[in-house]
């Protein structure tokens, strides 16, 4: 009974082995679990066990360095695209002052869904909105914000750029902050839409 299988056994061994059809490590982790499963009812020796293992083992570590150099290409052709969008500028940056503006161009939150779309195609993520409208930070700072809408990313990071870029490239009104401005604003950010009015008391 046991050399039945035994010979049942290895045929399988040998058919997941060549398969085509079945990732690289599921066959050998398949086989490495049949072949425990013989080393237990003492049909191989242990040898036969450990030469499976260091197998599967190396398949791991080859699909890991893979799938490392697939991100780092990714990557790359990502900060390629980021460069692409970069490059054009319609207008001089100041490198130092706290607040860059472009005021040209018309804008409103309609048009939000088409920044929206180009950060994620260049980024993979959804843009980071940190206020889309009026906010209660804005109440209580007195500004008019109903047609505009901050975003969270430093005006100098890789990000930032390229949505400056973008605002530029479309005509699109917008302020961006290397820091915090008493009164105007809490922390970096890019402001898209025309400059905000004073809220009218009532």
């Amino acid at each position: 009974m046991k050399k039945v299988l035994l010979t049942a056994a290895l045929i399988i061994f040998a058919s997941t082995g060549v398969s085509a059809q079945e990732p690289e490590v599921e066959k050998l982790t398949k086989n490495t679990e049949l072949l425990r499963q013989l080393y237990s009812e003492g049909l191989i020796a242990r040898i036969e066990v450990d030469k499976a293992e260091q197998e599967l083992i190396a398949a791991k570590a080859r699909i890991e360095q893979e799938r490392v150099a697939a991100e780092l290409k990714q990557k790359a052709e990502k900060a390629a695209k980021v460069k692409t969008f970069v490059k054009p500028t319609l207008m001089p940056l100041s490198k130092t002052a706290t607040v860059l503006r472009s005021t040209a161009g018309n804008w409103s939150i309609a048009g939000l869904s088409s920044v929206q779309q180009f950060f994620s195609k260049t980024f993979g993520k959804p843009l980071p909105t940190s206020t889309i409208g009026q906010s209660a930070t804005h109440n209580r700072m007195g500004w008019d914000h109903r047609h505009a809408v901050d975003v969270g990313v430093h005006p100098d990071s890789a990000e930032g750029r390229a949505l400056i870029g973008y605002l530029q490239s479309q005509n699109i009104p917008f302020l961006a902050f290397r820091g915090a401005v008493p009164g105007v604003s809490t922390g970096p950010h890019i402001h898209i839409g025309t400059p905000s009015q004073r809220l009218q008391s009532s």
